[in-house]
């Protein structure tokens, strides 16, 4: 197995600018980017269900290279690429540690997984991944002709399986990639709620240091020191 090529230390990233939560119906989430739609949509031209327990064993290693961008401070999105049974490669989120608006975690593992196997193309392989790929990641997929892409969480912001847009449906191209989604949806979603709910808690806290720190300030500025005169 071929871990992340990119170890990045950053305070804080995200694959899109983080919007403010709001109320969601029921069964879904806040809407935060990147932050998932119930495990029971169903998208067009995606495969709901069933989850095998093959399915659930890869998304969970998936599960684990997220937690490795949310440790470098990046938002928690993780990618396997297997052939077979074996694992080939693994990647995470990591665009704001790498400089690089492309390091998605799925751009990451396709990277990893063609020098492993000493080719840009990977037929027969399927990438596991927890949130939805977007256009790019979509695009990257199909060119490295990857046979199947199995994902967690939709995404409802940039979502390129059919929540936004669908790039796997196209027939006019010349590579057709099958896609299942929603595969340990619930899981792969609350990771990504959890990031952005410590995220708005941590500038919550910072706004209120800042605020305290400047009042302080503000209230020394006005008592007269020992050595002045009292007026």
């Amino acid at each position: 197995m071929t871990g992340s090529p990119v170890q990045p230390h950053a305070p804080d990233g995200e694959r899109e600018a983080e919007h403010p939560a709001a109320t969601s119906p029921a069964g879904s989430v806040p809407a935060d980017p990147l932050v998932t739609v119930p495990a029971a949509t169903a998208q067009a031209g995606v495969q709901p269900a069933p989850v095998s327990e093959r399915d659930q064993h890869f998304m969970r290693l998936a599960q684990a290279a997220a937690e490795e961008a949310r440790a470098a401070g990046e938002v928690p999105v993780g990618a396997v690429l297997v052939r077979g049974d074996e694992v080939i490669a693994s990647g995470f989120n990591h665009p704001i540690g790498a400089h690089d608006p492309s390091a998605h975690a799925e751009m990451a593992a396709l990277r990893a997984g063609a020098h492993a196997l000493g080719n840009y193309r990977l037929p027969g392989c399927e990438l596991y991944v927890t949130l939805e790929p977007c256009l790019m990641c979509a695009g990257a997929i199909m060119h490295a002709r990857i046979a199947r892409v199995v994902f967690g969480a939709h995404d409802p912001k940039t979502g390129a399986c059919g929540s936004v847009v669908n790039a796997f449906a196209n027939e006019q191209l010349n590579h057709h990639t099958s896609v299942s989604g929603g595969v340990l949806a619930d899981e792969c979603g609350e990771a990504l709620r959890a990031f952005f709910a410590d995220r708005r808690r941590a500038s919550r806290e910072a706004r209120r240091a800042a605020r305290e720190q400047a009042e302080q300030a503000q209230g020394g500025a006005g008592v007269a020191g020992p050595d002045e005169p009292a007026g």
